[in-house]
């Protein structure tokens, strides 16, 4: 990874209510960049909220990166060279986060507050809702840039513009392209060895060890 890591936005908005197929629907994921410092608490960003609490914020998705190299792929598949930062829902859109390099239990100063990483990201329908193209979750889960969620280590403060530092770079080959991919690529070889690695690391989100044991159960039928 190259580690000139930096903030170039930081994201938030409130919840609120869109019709969609005729049902209203709740969400949080409209970010708005803002050139305010936020603060990080434990379990979400102060001023941000998530309007569905059972999959999205808490302990081990309390914050999410995405990163800003990303977009001029998407500007491209979406047709939208209007696309802005805040628009995959990230909290912080970040240069340089590569997926292939980041890994499980990686620690990550932003501004003051220390980040662990703790699993990719999986897109519900509403990240379609936000990008306006039906197809935005396939598209999303095929390209395996999933973007990081991380939780709090120790809350701070933090800014588009800070630095990222790494503080601590897991030892293992547990990457977070590597987590989703094998799990959402049905032909991906080895991926009993990745699960089962995955499971013993003691910084995978409880949410992802429960996936991977229901589908290492399936496979060993």
């Amino acid at each position: 990874m190259d580690f000139s890591v930096k903030i170039i936005s930081t994201n938030i908005s409130k919840s609120k209510t869109i019709s969609y197929n005729g049902k209203d629907v709740k969400t949080g994921i409209f970010k708005v960049p803002t050139c305010d410092e936020v603060t990080i608490d434990t379990f979400n960003i102060v001023g941000d909220e998530q309007a569905d609490l059972i999959h999205h914020g808490g302990e081990h998705k309390a914050v999410y990166a995405f990163s800003s190299n990303h977009y001029d792929y998407w500007k491209g598949i979406l047709a939208n060279k209007n696309l802005s930062y805040g628009a995959f829902g990230e909290n912080f859109s970040v240069s340089n986060l590569s997926e292939e390099d980041v890994k499980i239990g990686d620690q990550f100063r932003f501004g003051s507050t220390l980040l662990e990483v703790s699993q990719p990201r999986v897109p519900c329908f509403k990240l379609g809702i936000a990008l306006n193209n039906a197809n935005a979750v396939k598209l999303f889960t095929k390209n395996y840039c999933t973007g990081v969620y991380f939780r709090v280590l120790e809350p701070g403060v933090a800014q588009t513009g800070d630095t990222v530092s790494i503080e601590k770079h897991a030892t293992h080959d547990i990457s977070i392209k590597k987590l989703f991919q094998a799990y959402f690529d049905r032909n991906y070889v080895g991926l009993e060895r990745v699960f089962s690695k995955a499971l013993d690391l003691e910084t995978l989100a409880p949410e992802w060890k429960d996936k991977l044991a229901k589908r290492l159960s399936i496979t060993s039928d």
